[in-house]
């Protein structure tokens, strides 16, 4: 087996449907990829300007430090000055990038992922995600051998710079428009995933008005997203109910995800936030194009009660880089995913975890209705959603005995439902959603598909 030292610098595309991702320490998240992704980012985004600037983030992996170093370097000796803005949500970064009129943004995260993870997400001046002709290039330039050759020297070598008031500029972003005292008399629980929602969340709701209970908002490296966050909202639940709060919300590791849940503890999906905000925006006359953007991994039910409302849905492939090309092409200002991942194109220019929250609590305040009542107007279909760790990517429709047990899922749903299969676009995994009216038998359908595709394709573990 080769060592992961002698691999090559760049052997296959790096950008997946979130920008880089990998085990931190090995290919592609190693210093001497990353520094090369630096200097690439600098070249394609400042396009030989002078006095380029990039703002860096990070969210509280152990392994950020390590990589924020790399990419710094790999700047600066492209001639790029570089302002680091320490932990603070990838959102913070996208809005820094315009804020600070820099040539681009970078946030070094995993999101969601377990901290052995880490990843590369990359903004343009204006705060949007690159679009795939931008980052191919990016790609170009890292695997051309001659690139390194034509490097600054002397005078024209980058500097780094703290942004020490980038958390504050952030936070003003965020409480536009809303007085100190807002959310005065809402009782409301956190959970910080132990990431970078940590720091600026709670002074956030409380500078808000509102009586906030934290939880998991002291991070060490090592326990982002640990038992806690988006992804496990258990003692969220359970917290909320003990301190009878008005509602709970979960952050993911970099804050652009947000989960809630109710004053009963019950959660509240990613596609019910987005059905009672696009509804909120509607009654007020703010939902331009009276249109909303998801993805095909949304709830039946968000179609069925978006129609009910009178509101034109739009359905996109998978990823919020998807939703907002979808929305700015047809001109919505709000769309995203179940997964939590909302955009207010009104606001901001990417999901944020912590202004979907705010957001969620104005329809609760405005409207003197609790949470749950107003997202039970959508009824969630039951939804099953399995992962299979895999050893290559093939095409499982090419195999005749994946592709009849997926129709014949399809058929016994006989259109009271859906099936979709996919591969992740970040990990080695494939995923394989059931949706129907009733829930044991969805299980039963979504088992029937894991199974003969692990037959395949299924690693161990």
């Amino acid at each position: 087996m080769t060592p992961d030292h002698d691999k090559p610098l760049h052997d296959k595309p790096l950008f997946g449907t979130d920008g880089i991702r990998g085990v931190a320490n090995r290919h592609p998240m190693t210093p001497e990829l990353v520094l090369q992704v630096g200097r690439a980012v600098c070249a394609v985004m400042g396009k030989g300007r002078a006095d380029v600037k990039i703002v860096i983030g990070k969210d509280t992996r152990k392994s950020g430090d390590m990589l924020v170093s790399a990419l710094a370097s790999g700047i600066c000796s492209q001639g790029g000055n570089v302002y680091m803005a320490g932990v603070i949500p990838t959102p913070g970064v996208a809005f820094l990038a315009k804020e600070i009129s820099a040539h681009a943004g970078i946030m070094v995260s995993a999101s969601h992922n377990p901290y052995e993870d880490n990843g590369i997400k990359v903004f343009d001046s204006r705060g949007f995600k690159l679009s795939d002709d931008t980052e191919q290039e990016i790609e170009k330039r890292i695997a051309n051998p001659l690139f390194t050759e034509s490097l600054p020297s002397k005078g024209e070598i980058g500097v780094i710079s703290d942004l020490k008031d980038a958390e504050t500029r952030y936070e003003r972003f965020l409480t536009k428009g809303f007085a100190p005292g807002f959310l005065k008399g809402v009782r409301l629980v956190i959970d910080c995933s132990n990431g970078a929602a940590s720091s600026i969340a709670p002074k956030f709701f409380s500078g808000l008005g509102a009586d906030v209970t934290v939880l998991f908002n002291d991070p060490d490296g090592k326990n982002i997203n640990n038992g806690c966050g988006s992804q496990h909202i258990e003692t969220l639940a359970h917290m909320v109910v003990e301190k009878k709060a008005d509602i709970g919300l979960a952050f993911d590791g970099d804050a652009d995800r947000m989960i809630a849940v109710d004053e009963s503890g019950r959660r509240i999906t990613g596609d019910q936030v987005l059905f009672v905000c696009a509804g909120f925006m509607k009654d007020r006359g703010l939902l331009k194009n009276n249109l909303v953007v998801s993805t095909v991994m949304s709830n039946v039910g968000l179609g069925l009660a978006l129609a009910n409302k009178g509101i034109s849905h739009l359905i996109t492939d998978v990823g919020d880089r998807q939703v907002l090309k979808a929305m700015r092409e047809n001109n919505a200002l709000i769309g995203g995913e179940d997964s939590g991942h909302t955009i207010y194109l009104d606001r901001h220019t990417t999901g944020d975890g912590i202004l979907t929250g705010l957001r969620l609590l104005q329809s609760m305040v405005e409207t003197g209705r609790p949470v749950s009542e107003l997202s039970r107007i959508m009824a969630v279909y039951p939804q099953v959603l399995k992962n299979i760790r895999v050893c290559e990517k093939s095409d499982f429709f090419a195999i005749p005995e994946i592709a009849e047990t997926i129709s014949k899922a399809e058929k016994k749903l006989s259109g009271r439902g859906r099936v979709l299969v996919r591969y992740s676009g970040t990990r080695p995994l494939c995923r394989v959603m059931v949706e129907g009216p009733d829930r044991v038998e969805t299980e039963a359908l979504c088992d029937e598909i894991v199974a003969v595709i692990k037959k395949h394709f299924g690693m161990e573990g």
